[in-house]
């Protein structure tokens, strides 16, 4: 009886398998391999978003009200694209380069349209630099600012609006810290925003200076947002096997890490703090983030929507002071577009390093990350490094591993025994169940002795996969020889064939179960997960073969003190 339940469990785990691998498919734009379904709305791009509507909804809420509710104020913000009215040649796009970016930004809004990395070559295209912001007609991600007034108040500057540049350098020249771009609106309201960007070499940090001058006769109190505006779509050439998370989040003292998925958008199921002082808004994708940053103390309000068909914004709205006719008010805000570096992001804000998504084992993989990066330090190679933690961790649960081993080591030698008594009591399960048993209790061995030790070993192995899986440090990051990025898989399949080799070799040393059925599964199973290998960055695939390799020694050894002499199962089909 206990055979049938084992073999059913293992029939609905392959299911399983097949159907979350069919789904999966299927919500990364794929073709549904066994259950095919509606086909993904494509990427509409700055196509559609030339469609949106240029008039600001009805309803704003009054600037002596303060900021008003997430919901309601966000919808004060301008859609995300250029009005249809605006003409064609009072657009400019500016294209400024420092020593990491090749920037350009759009003359309407002084808005920022494309962040090419200069030290990150595109995973699909090794020939390019890596483009996290764009606007082209396959993909939309934008960083916008700009100002909104209350209820019955005149329309101010906003992210539509289209601005002069000032004079000046337009690339980051040698011997040179810095480099500052203008952008001027023309009076709107009675209104003028200035906003000034200061680039800063070897930095993806952009400071953000926002001024606000009341050419008006009466005092205002505008409202300040900041948004970043991106397609649904995942990054161009995501593997299906990168579980990472593409998306807004949001981040205050209060409620800490809030991340939500574009479908939840889509659905009205945004569930985020709507209003603190503290805090950031963010777009995560795998490796890079962007974000809107204001000093602790100033209140905001946070928002998600959908802005258009497939794209959707997160970002915060800000009231300022107060300001007399003739006056001006600065306000300084960060930008941060680029790599998920976590010693930049930590010192950047408190909490930043979150975007650098380890899921539910973070307590584990931040860890695992400062041993990673501490042994870096030593060695230079991140190829290498990556077997000398693994080698640490190892020798940290040594005595749980060995646990584990001796009580295989019991279990394949009461072996035989086991083997003829079933043979002999097929007939009888019952009688079968309890000779085996009596036979477990005479030599004193534990079943399931060698699980446990392990069980407790697998959050720190799942938050190791996270932490090579979602360091930007691997991307690109060579190893020996033919490897040249640990962010990728191998070019010639040898890591995952000799993975594969280990994961054969490592089951043969196991017992086998004396029933044939469970005999078989219990192969069928490592070989089918060492298929996903072949798909999986080099660097997880280094770090399972050195677990497979020191399993294998410790094992061995072990095995040998115990007497019971290593020996090869290999399957019978």
């Amino acid at each position: 009886m206990n055979d049938i339940r084992r073999t059913i469990l293992w029939v609905i785990l392959g299911f399983s398998l097949v159907m979350l691998w069919d789904q999966w498919q299927a919500y990364n734009g794929r073709k549904a391999t066994f259950f095919p379904g509606p086909a993904v709305v494509q990427p509409q791009g700055a196509a559609t978003a030339a469609s949106a509507p240029n008039s600001l909804p009805t309803g704003v809420p009054t600037a002596s009200s303060g900021v008003a509710g997430a919901d309601q104020i966000a919808g004060a913000v301008p859609a995300v694209a250029a009005p249809a009215t605006a003409p064609a040649a009072a657009r400019e796009l500016v294209m400024v380069e420092t020593d990491v970016y090749k920037l350009s930004f759009d003359t309407e809004g002084g808005s920022l349209v494309k962040a090419e990395m200069l030290k990150h070559a595109d995973m699909a295209d090794r020939g390019r630099n890596f483009v996290l912001f764009d606007d082209s007609k396959d993909r939309v991600y934008l960083a916008q600012s700009g100002l909104i007034a209350g209820a019955g108040g005149p329309a101010l500057p906003t992210h539509k609006s289209v601005m002069t540049l000032a004079p000046g350098e337009r690339s980051l020249k040698e011997g040179s810290q810095s480099l500052e771009l203008r952008f001027e609106s023309a009076e709107v309201g009675g209104v003028q925003l200035i906003k000034t960007y200061t680039l800063t070499r070897g930095s993806y940090v952009v400071a953000v200076k926002h001024e606000v001058v009341n050419l008006g006769a009466s005092a205002i109190a505008p409202q300040l947002y900041l948004q970043l505006v991106r397609d649904g779509n995942k990054p161009p050439g995501e593997s299906s096997f990168y579980f990472t998370f593409t998306g807004p989040a949001v981040y205050t003292e209060a409620q800490k890490y809030q991340k939500v998925e574009f479908s939840d958008i889509e659905k009205g199921k945004v569930d985020i703090e709507k209003s603190a002082q503290n805090g950031y808004v963010a777009m995560v994708q795998h490796y890079f983030a962007s974000a809107w940053l204001l000093a602790d103390g100033i209140k905001r309000d946070l928002f998600m929507r959908k802005v258009d068909t497939n794209l959707y914004s997160v970002g915060m709205i800000a009231p300022l002071e107060s300001i007399a006719p003739g006056a001006r008010k600065t306000i300084a805000t960060t930008l941060y577009a680029g790599p998920q570096e976590e010693k930049v992001l930590e010192a950047l804000s408190p909490g930043l390093e979150l975007v650098k998504d380890y899921g539910w084992l973070t307590i584990l993989a931040k860890p695992l990350y400062w041993l990673l990066d501490k042994l870096h330090g030593f060695i230079s190679n991140w190829g290498w490094s990556i077997v000398a933690l693994v080698l640490l961790l190892k020798i940290a649960f040594y005595w749980l591993n060995a646990k584990a081993y001796s009580s295989m080591a019991k279990m394949k030698a009461v072996n035989p025994r086991i083997t003829e008594m079933r043979e002999r009591l097929k007939d009888n399960p019952q009688q079968m169940q309890q000779e085996m048993m009596r036979i477990y209790r005479e030599e004193k061995v534990n079943p399931m002795g060698g699980c446990f030790p392990i069980m407790v070993q697998i959050p720190v192995f799942i938050a190791l996969y996270w932490v090579l899986l979602a360091s930007v440090e691997m991307r690109n990051a060579p190893w020996i020889g033919w490897i040249h990025d640990l962010s990728s898989p191998d070019p010639f399949y040898i890591l995952p064939i000799v993975m594969t080799l280990t994961t054969v070799l490592q089951t043969s040393l196991n017992p086998a179960p004396p029933d044939p059925l469970q005999a078989k599964m219990m192969w069928f199973m490592p070989l089918a997960f060492s298929v996903m290998f072949f798909f999986f960055p080099a660097g997880l695939v280094l770090y399972w073969i050195t677990n497979n390799v020191l399993s294998i020694a410790q094992q061995w050894v072990i095995n040998t003190r115990m007497g019971v002499p290593p020996k090869f199962h290999l399957p019978k089909f």
